[in-house]
């Protein structure tokens, strides 16, 4: 029950992050500036974001629910915190002020934290690990995708 109960916690603050990183954004894929830019041809069209991100945010919740039903250390809640900050601040700085650089630093930065939680991490977690692996394989696709934008941009 307490896992089911911290799950849906998880749940709430990971899509009240989606919405604030929404927020940031400043319409950012509808603005002439993003529109203009020289993506990668291997950028998907706008409706796989929102699943890929819904997607991830279900798993990773749950993945949340049940290592914080494990232990539930300040260590957990700072690498929580990190990620959070980390994952919604990327869209601030990428669509809303341009800093594509800046934004390129914080998706590796990103990358490099969700692979502490796959690596080290989820040794507690056991098979609910998997649940981590739609995060780390967007947060790759994500960084080809700004560093393609800063390169032939």
């Amino acid at each position: 029950m307490k896992q089911l109960q911290r799950t849906f916690l998880f749940l709430i603050i990971n899509f009240g992050g989606l919405a604030i990183g929404s927020w940031l954004m400043n319409n950012g894929p509808s603005t002439d500036w993003y529109e203009n830019l020289n993506k990668a041809p291997w950028t998907p069209p706008g409706w796989v974001f929102g699943v890929a991100w819904t997607t991830i945010m279900i798993c990773f919740s749950i993945y949340l629910g049940k290592i914080f039903t494990i232990e539930n250390s300040k260590k957990q809640q700072r690498y929580f915190l990190l990620q959070f900050l980390l994952n919604v601040s990327w869209n601030y700085l990428f669509f809303n002020q341009h800093l594509v650089a800046f934004a390129l630093i914080n998706l590796i930065l990103l990358t490099a934290l969700l692979f502490v939680y796959l690596l080290k991490l989820s040794n507690q977690a056991g098979k609910y690990k998997v649940l981590l692996i739609p995060y780390v394989l967007w947060l790759c696709i994500a960084t080809s995708l700004n560093l393609y934008v800063l390169i032939h941009n």
